[in-house]
């Protein structure tokens, strides 16, 4: 049995136990989607699964409560797959392994799934309860594929909700209560060209950076790290320069909402530029070390000979590509004004792929203002397009604009005080959430997104702080007892 079945509440982190046994990475979601549908049946709560693959289940308010309005509580089915590079895993087969690690829960090697598996197993907590729990009329929104492009939260039609408020589980600080998001697009530059013959006289380098955080490119998007894939074209560019190098591949990132960790190109060089080019590597190796001292801990940038290629990227092209990948904006853009402390606008290079006559540039571009997020994506755009690229805009979602006004969120601010005898933050975050997608389908809705302590989600070294989940669990259940009526 798993040691995180140990910990309170029970019931919760049972579900979660069990959701971590069930392959769900984005887009291969079918044997958790069956899983839902069969703990429903198991527990006996109304569910079906809408055409878009949401899982949608109902649950009759606590007899006496029958007059309360009717409580939607809505969490993500899906999880980033990501992993340490030396660990095994299969996502698409695999259970999480997960353990604790002093006061966190972990997973080995691999991301853990509390994004979104905690709201999730909450859900699960407060469906197969018979009894110990008050609450009104309640409706589970379970989406699929949140984290590629909300493609449940954008699926869902009018009309199959009954609900008022809207309680979303899938926010990562406990103490907070989150009450606006920013929007994103995905970006994609792309452009094929014409392979060339290498030199056979040449011989070729593989130069890696790895050992990077990583991390959420939303949430963890302003604390400094290390994008590998600006960071390779450091050395690529200057190797180009200096040492008469050739560009023949370059593979850097999986995950358009994770920042990359890791990075590698291939170049060819006459042999004789072999010695300098080892000695470039190195010297960027310690300014990177030195640049990103406090934040990046464990960079490695590894430099070896291997097999010559046989073709390899025009040199025209490549130093098109090279000049865009160096010119792209990446990271913070701009914070919000009258919120210093809280990041607007960003953007994420996270996916670089070089190869085999085709190249391929992937950003998530975030922001809560339209139009500087207007104004980031014609800069990004006008980049890529310079170096010949086609690019295309999809993905977009827009923010979640505050309520100032919720009466949910004064509700909400009130019962953690008297639970916990001090006050939350009232927060709008950067990382993308599926309330604006849903609010656009339901305007009327109340809605409040809060959670437990989670870190670096979307990386290998993703974590749950398990001493803030019963809080979480605590604020849930007794602001479904305290739903006004109708």
């Amino acid at each position: 049995m798993s040691e995180i079945r140990n910990l309170k509440p029970e019931s919760l982190w049972r579900n979660f136990d069990e959701l971590t046994q069930v392959p769900r990475p984005s887009g291969h979601l079918e044997k958790v989607q069956a899983f839902l549908l069969e703990f429903a049946k198991r527990v006996g709560v109304e569910a079906f699964m809408d055409e878009t693959g949401n899982v949608i289940m109902r649950k009759p308010a606590t007899p006496g409560l029958e007059n309360r309005k009717t409580a939607i509580l809505q969490a993500h089915m899906d999880m980033v797959p990501q992993k340490d590079p030396k660990v095994e895993h299969n996502f698409e087969t695999d259970p999480i392994q997960t353990w604790i690690d002093g006061e966190w829960v972990k997973a080995k090697g691999t991301t853990l799934g509390a994004d979104d598996g905690i709201g999730v197993a909450a859900i699960m907590a407060v469906m197969e309860d018979k009894g110990n729990l008050k609450h009104g009329p309640l409706e589970a929104l379970i989406t699929t594929d949140e984290e590629t492009h909300m493609v449940g939260a954008n699926g869902l039609k009018p009309g199959v909700l009954n609900g008022e408020i809207l309680l979303n589980l899938d926010t990562e600080d406990e103490g907070q209560l989150i009450i606006g998001s920013a929007g994103g697009v995905d970006i994609t530059a792309t452009l094929d060209y014409k392979e060339v013959e290498t030199d056979k006289e040449d011989i070729a380098m593989a130069v890696t950076i790895k050992g990077l955080k990583g991390g959420h490119s939303g949430l963890e998007i302003g604390l400094g790290r290390g994008n590998a894939n600006k960071m390779l074209v450091r050395i690529v560019r200057e190797a180009i320069s200096d040492d008469d190098a050739r560009l023949a591949s370059w593979h850097g990132g999986n995950m358009r909402n994770a920042i990359p960790f890791e990075a590698t190109a291939v170049l060819t060089m006459p042999k004789e530029n072999k010695e300098d080019f080892v000695a470039l590597v190195e010297d960027y190796k310690e300014d990177f070390i030195r640049e990103f001292k406090g934040v990046e801990d464990s960079i490695e940038v590894l430099v070896d000979e291997v097999e010559l290629p046989a073709m390899q990227v025009p040199q025209e092209i490549q130093d098109n590509l090279v000049d865009a990948i160096y010119a792209a904006h990446n990271g913070v853009w701009r914070y919000i004004p009258s919120m210093p402390s809280i990041v607007e606008t960003s953007s994420n290079l996270a996916i670089v792929n070089i190869e085999g006559g085709k190249a391929e540039c992937l950003i998530l571009a975030r922001s809560s203002s339209e139009s500087v997020m207007a104004e980031l994506g014609t800069s990004l755009s006008s980049c890529f397009s310079m170096a010949g690229m086609k690019v295309e805009f999809s993905g977009e979602y827009g923010g979640w604009d505050p309520n100032p006004d919720s009466e949910l969120i004064k509700e909400m601010r009130r019962i953690y005080n008297e639970l916990f005898g001090n006050e939350p933050t009232v927060e709008v975050v950067h990382a993308g959430l599926e309330c604006s997608v849903i609010l656009s389908k339901y305007p009327g809705l109340d809605i409040c997104s809060f959670g437990p302590t989670l870190r670096s989600p979307h990386t290998a070294n993703e974590r749950c702080l398990w001493a803030t989940v019963p809080k979480f669990w605590d604020l849930l259940v007794k602001t479904l007892e305290e739903i006004p009526a109708k």
